[in-house]
């Protein structure tokens, strides 16, 4: 068996993410944070709110879902995009083996940050194409499509500098779900727009992910709205020690 391939036990046969005690530690200027999971499952189709003020680790968790930063200390980390059987991610770090996480994320995760972060010099159309030309997919009208149901096709030709802040954040909602992954995971993607638009978008988002069969994981702080749209919020806890020495935030669901 390929030693970064296990199966996973009936039960938990639909899920797309299986942790157990993972942990990750940072410190900086001697002010230390640790992010605990003792067990965080999360199933095929899904959609997850992590909720909580800024430093308690939303983003954190994102980047360890996303295979861009490695945990301190795993118990198990898996992870089944598809087929019968999870990869072992924290073999793979353990392996050092970056290249195959990196295919792993562009294959099966799409982003969306705060600010978007689309290419300036690249077209609107071009933005939306980006992760399907990394991955070599064909022209079928995917992007045509997206750009309707965001209601952004009339500026498919244009920069991302000439649209409105909501607009470049539909732009990005468009890229992230453009080559069809498993997950989409969003870092308070709507956090730069006022209310009215923040709801706007968000709802147009998340039924956008439903259409599609995508499991979904936003960080946010606005937990009203996140609620109405039928996610699950994780729990989580966050203390501080005398003094604001160190911040441990423990996550789970």
């Amino acid at each position: 068996m390929n030693p970064d391939q296990l199966p996973l036990p009936r039960a938990e046969g639909e899920l797309i993410y299986h942790l157990r005690d993972v942990l990750k530690t940072r410190e900086s200027e001697g002010v230390a944070f640790r992010l605990r999971v003792p067990a965080l499952q999360i199933a095929r189709g899904e959609k997850i709110a992590l909720i909580g003020e800024s430093g308690c680790g939303k983003s954190t968790l994102l980047d360890m879902l996303s295979f861009t930063l490695e945990p301190s200390q795993s118990g198990a980390f898996r992870f089944r995009p598809d087929g019968p059987r999870a990869l072992d991610i924290a073999e793979c770090w353990q392996r050092r083996q970056r290249n195959r996480l990196g295919d792993l994320r562009k294959a099966h995760i799409g982003y969306v940050m705060q600010t978007g972060g689309l290419l300036p010099y690249l077209s609107v159309r071009e933005n939306i194409n980006l992760s399907r030309n990394v991955l070599d997919m064909p022209n079928d009208g995917t992007v045509d499509d997206l750009a309707k149901e965001l209601g952004i096709a009339q500026h498919l030709d244009k920069l991302p500098e000439a649209l409105s802040t909501g607009e470049r954040q539909r732009v990005a909602i468009g890229r992230a779900l453009a080559h069809k992954p498993a997950i989409v995971i969003a870092d308070e993607p709507t956090a730069s727009l006022d209310p009215f638009a923040a709801e706007k978008i968000m709802s147009l988002f998340i039924g956008l992910v439903e259409e599609l069969h995508i499991t979904v994981i936003v960080a946010s702080h606005a937990w009203r709205h996140i609620k109405q749209l039928g996610l699950r919020r994780l729990a989580h806890r966050t203390r501080r020690t005398d003094g604001g020495r160190t911040t441990e935030t423990t996550v789970s669901g």
